[in-house]
């Protein structure tokens, strides 16, 4: 397989892949939406129309009653995933599946949709091109990362968005201590501190007022939740760098994609680098991130 960089008009850079073969897709579905299998059950058979044969992961195929495989049985004999419902269903999918490392599209059931970008009514014409070659797939980075206890465990985890360290309870101030590859840069006062990968940038991060990063960007981005301090700003740090964090409190929330909460102590150190594999999202060809910015934030709205 020959991969090599590509730069359009639209400085839009991707890694040029091919799929080796689009014999099988395997799907997840939206968690706890029994009501999905109508939908699951039309698109299974446009992909099976096209002479692609789908297999479901078990805790999807459990929901609405049919037989499934393993997840990992899924991800082995898979060409590419599929997740169907929302960005959650896909951060999900994208975490489990890093291993694997196949490539991930999402077929947008939910609202918002900035990952899960194929639409119910573009399936067959998203199929007609992925078989005629007319896709792309790009590779985004990741969090890696774990947190080590004061007993000597470590904790392994995957982000794809975010690892977000917070306090537990609404009415106390967290204080974090953070450091990047062994030093003492800063103290942070406030709910809280968001660590983003480029593709999570739109998410939490751009809530709480930190920058848009174009997703091919190889950075991580700090971003102080409510910080109780003017001079806190966000920072965007080359994704080589480690960022270590812990709290003098005994009790600090790491929360990884807004999915799984790891309790810590102030014994605990948080530690965040860029992953040495990023995960791999297949796009309609003709899908322009400025124009997702556009369509999803509003820009440009005159009104």
């Amino acid at each position: 397989m020959i991969c090599y960089i590509l730069r359009n008009k639209q400085r839009e850079r991707f890694i040029l892949e091919k799929l080796v073969q689009i014999k099988t897709a395997g799907f997840i579905l939206k968690p706890n939406d029994p009501d999905i299998q109508t939908l699951y059950e039309g698109i299974k058979a446009q992909f099976e129309a096209k002479g692609i044969a789908v297999i479901l992961a078990e805790r999807s195929a459990d929901m609405i009653g049919l037989d499934g495989v393993t997840f990992e049985t899924m991800c082995k004999e898979a060409d590419f995933l599929v997740s169907l419902g929302g960005d959650g269903t896909l951060l999900s999918l994208v975490r489990r599946s890093h291993g694997s490392h196949k490539p991930v599209v999402g077929i947008n059931a939910g609202n918002l949709g900035f990952l899960a970008d194929v639409t119910i009514d573009d399936v067959e014409l998203f199929l007609d091109h992925l078989i005629s070659g007319d896709y792309r797939i790009d590779e985004r980075m990741m969090i890696e990362g774990y947190i080590q206890r004061k007993e000597g465990e470590k904790v392994p985890f995957f982000a794809f968005n975010d690892v977000v360290i917070t306090r537990p309870v609404v009415s106390k101030m967290a204080t974090i201590y953070a450091s990047i590859d062994g030093e003492r840069f800063n103290t942070y006062k406030g709910d809280g501190l968001i660590i983003a990968t480029p593709t999570g940038s739109t998410a939490y991060n751009l809530a709480s007022g930190g920058p848009v990063m174009y997703p091919l960007t190889q950075a991580l981005i700090m971003t102080p939740i409510l910080a109780h301090s003017l001079t806190q700003r966000p920072l965007v740090v080359p994704a080589d760098f480690t960022i270590e964090l812990s709290s003098p409190e005994d009790r600090i929330i790491a929360v990884i994609d807004g999915q799984d909460d790891y309790e810590m102590t102030s014994e605990d150190v948080l530690v965040i680098m860029g992953a040495k594999r990023g995960a791999k999202l297949l796009h309609r060809k003709e899908r322009n991130y400025f124009s997702v910015l556009r369509e999803k934030l509003s820009w440009g709205d005159e009104n």
